[in-house]
């Protein structure tokens, strides 16, 4: 068979003068012919070169095991480049880069941490809001900026995911992800709060993760990480930062991650404005499916790590309110009001 114009440029790169003799596609364990796996991640080449020397050219391709991503797949290889060679008698991970649309490579192999650059935001952080509004009253700005938030999410989560295997990576995360439930509880010292305690709230969070697990229909657009230091008002509106996830997902983990910092700030009114608004226009049900999106968030504002110097009056109210929330089948925006 061909090899790609952009594999044979890399090689003679990389092997100055050596020419392809052979190209033979591979099973995805390495192994040729029948033996070639039905599900696997990607679809090897074998390339003999002039002189004895074979390498192996490696690609990913997307599935609903945590590959669904193009950031999961490149994660894969880059793993695979820098650890292969930490292990006795493994392959030799040799180079690691990109193919870019018109098939040709760039390369990643060099050392150094990745980086992003984006455009700044002026303006205040909704964070700063809320702590002004916590030591004071609500005025009418403030309460239009909750509801034009509770906009903001409707527009965002009016769009449908792509497909029904999102959701069921967005509710497995939820848990399972070192920055989900299970990671967050991990991460908890053994004196703050009782183990019994956040075990039970692990498990309850759980038996939600099998009542939402198959409702693929609730998939839609999310922001993944809509808190308000991720929100700014500027001369423009609202500019949000670092979408995150994946950006599809259950709307409740948008709307739970937003509004469990009105309880947290102790601000009623704009906990009031922002549910009013939203369940104005809700086509997903959200009091339905919120519950362990709380669990989640009430875990990462009860922290000690991420927020050492919380009053363990304040811990033992924001984590009751989930565990309020996860016993019941369905949530009444009330209890968040009862819990400042």
């Amino acid at each position: 068979m061909s090899l790609p114009d952009g594999l044979r440029a890399r090689l003679a790169e990389l092997y100055p003068g050596a020419e392809v003799v052979r190209v033979t596609p591979l099973g995805d364990d390495g192994t040729s012919g029948a033996a070639m796996k039905a599900l696997g991640y990607g679809r090897p080449l074998q390339v003999e070169l002039a002189g004895g020397r074979t390498i192996v050219f490696h690609t990913a391709r997307p599935d609903d095991f945590g590959h669904d991503r193009r950031s999961d797949r490149t994660a894969n290889l880059l793993l695979a480049f820098d650890t292969f060679g930490k292990l006795p008698h493994h392959v030799a991970a040799i180079d690691m880069g990109l193919v870019r649309g018109d098939g040709s490579l760039s390369t990643l192999a060099d050392t150094g941490e990745p980086y992003l650059i984006t455009s700044f935001a002026p303006g205040t952080l909704y964070a700063d809001d809320l702590r002004r509004v916590s030591s004071g009253t609500a005025t009418p700005a403030d309460v239009a900026r909750a509801e034009t938030l509770a906009k903001t999410l409707l527009e965002i989560h009016a769009v449908p995911g792509t497909h029904a295997g999102a959701y069921t990576r967005a509710v497995r995360d939820l848990l399972g992800h070192g920055e989900g439930i299970f990671g967050l509880v991990d991460s908890y010292p053994a004196d703050v709060v009782p183990a019994a305690r956040l075990r039970a709230l692990e498990e309850a969070a759980l038996a939600w993760r099998w009542k939402l697990r198959d409702q693929t229909r609730r998939l839609r657009r999310t922001h993944g990480d809509f808190h308000p230091f991720n929100i700014v008002f500027g001369d423009r509106g609202v500019v949000l930062l670092d979408a995150s996830r994946g950006s599809e997902g259950d709307p409740a983990d948008d709307v739970a991650c937003l509004t469990i910092n009105y309880l947290f700030f102790r601000t009623p009114a704009l906990w009031d404005a922002f549910w009013r608004t939203y369940l104005a226009g809700d086509t997903c049900d959200v009091l339905a499916a919120v519950a362990p999106f709380y669990a989640w968030r009430a875990l990462v504002l009860a922290s000690p790590l991420w927020y050492p110097h919380l009053a363990a009056e304040d811990r033992d109210r924001i984590l009751g309110f989930a565990e309020r929330a996860l016993a019941a089948d369905r949530f009444d925006p009330a209890w968040g009001v009862e819990a400042m």
